[in-house]
């Protein structure tokens, strides 16, 4: 027998609000944390704007020796993981050890490392050597960050870092869905990692031309999905963390539930490693695949959370993708892209829609898609503009839409 999955924890590092508190005020307000880069020199860059969370002290949460030898994203996963297990009300210095062999983490991360990789080289190629890390190799590798976890809470469980591009925290958190639901894990944490603002990163994204170059000198209004005028995503960062849970676990400790897992879906165009199959066939069939498993009519959806980058093809391809999930009754389900306030955190933006939604669940709020004054007339559909709406949902879809052509898709749903 399938164990129905839940989510008991939730802990959130964003660009616009540290904490989970403060990031679901930001959604509730309609908040942008996207501002000028101050971490490193911009003057030679096109884009030089971002989500950056300023004011995150990795001392914090690791001591001064540590911090030298991992990268931002560990740091920031470490937080948001604290909070989600403390709202969970999960100790795990006081779990015996049977219980955390039964406790898997699972994260998703596109770039991991990255910014850690880029510091090493500049020691290495430089006259610097001796400022590089000991520990640079095992550091490089995008699995040291679930490592980094495992060892920070004791969780002997499997240990698992999902990379699959701008999907990869949505297929985390449903990994996870199916090892809980088959009884391989009790429970798990689990959800979204990335620290991708770098100067080599940014030049990267920079040389492919999908980050908006327009709006350097009003950062806030850089991001803005569906929008006749978008030019590209603004790079961001941050971790959105849960914990997940069978309900038989949850209800037998008396945990608060935000929201049960009843779906997960993912398809690949197997198209081209960056563009996406203009049909909009593969996406739509990720949502498709993820209502079956939840065992819900689309008519019972009360919100989707886009991916909804800001970028002229994707926003455009994911309008097309939705019309054909859900038919006409696309025109009446209310949407919106967190990636308005946040930017883009790469391999973390499934999490943070997550988040989003579980906030909209909670507080019957549906966050707005802000800087949406005039939607591009391809893109038609409700994306709640500017202000959010009080609205109450049962059943919600979060859609993911990644480089490589790969799509995903989880159905969360009021217990």
């Amino acid at each position: 027998m399938k164990q129905r999955v839940v989510i008991t924890g939730v802990g959130c590092i964003s660009p616009n609000g540290q904490g989970r508190e403060a990031y679901f005020q930001a959604l509730r307000e309609g908040k942008s944390g996207i501002k000028a880069i101050r971490s490193f020199p911009t003057e030679a860059l096109a884009c030089r704007i971002a989500g950056e969370i300023e004011g995150f002290d990795p001392i914090v949460w690791l001591s001064r020796k540590d911090s030298p030898h991992v990268s931002r994203a560990v740091p920031l996963a470490i937080a948001a993981a604290s909070e989600a297990l403390g709202d969970a009300g999960l100790s795990p210095e006081a779990l015996p050890l049977e219980e955390r062999r039964e406790i898997g983490v699972l994260l998703g991360s596109g770039g991991g490392p990255a910014e850690f990789i880029e510091r090493q080289y500049a020691h290495y190629f430089s006259d610097s050597l001796n400022k590089a890390s000991v520990y640079a190799i095992p550091s490089n590798t995008i699995g040291t960050l679930s490592s980094e976890l495992s060892m920070r809470f004791g969780f002997k469980g499997l240990s698992h870092v999902i990379s699959t591009g701008c999907t990869s925290s949505t297929d985390a958190i449903g990994y996870a869905f199916h090892h809980i639901q088959a009884g391989r894990l009790q429970k798990a944490l689990c959800g979204g990692v990335d620290a991708p603002i770098t100067p080599g990163i940014l030049s990267g994204f920079c040389l492919m031309r999908v980050v908006t170059c327009s709006f350097n000198e009003n950062p806030t209004q850089g991001s803005r999905p569906f929008s006749i005028d978008r030019d590209g995503f603004v790079l961001g960062e941050g971790a959105w963390m849960f914990v997940m849970e069978s309900l038989e676990s949850a209800t037998a400790r008396g945990a608060k539930i935000y929201a049960e897992v009843k779906g997960y879906g993912a398809t690949c165009d197997a198209y081209h490693r960056v563009r996406l199959d203009d049909s909009g066939e593969e996406p739509a069939r990720a949502m498709q695949l993820a209502l079956e498993e939840a065992g819900i009519q689309r008519e019972a959806v009360g919100y989707i959370n886009l991916h909804g980058t800001s970028t002229q093809m994707n926003d455009r391809i994911e309008t097309r993708a939705i019309k054909q999930a859900f038919g006409q009754q696309a025109y009446e389900i209310p949407m919106s892209s967190t990636k308005s306030m946040i930017g883009h955190p790469q391999g973390a933006s499934g999490a943070a829609g997550v988040a989003a939604t579980l906030f909209a669940m909670e507080q019957c709020l549906l966050p707005p898609t802000i800087n949406l004054a005039e939607p591009d007339p391809d893109c038609d559909l409700d994306y709640i503009p500017d202000v959010g709406r009080r609205h109450e949902i049962e059943s919600a879809l979060c859609n993911c839409i990644g480089f490589g052509s790969k799509n995903s898709a989880l159905v969360l749903q009021r217990v």
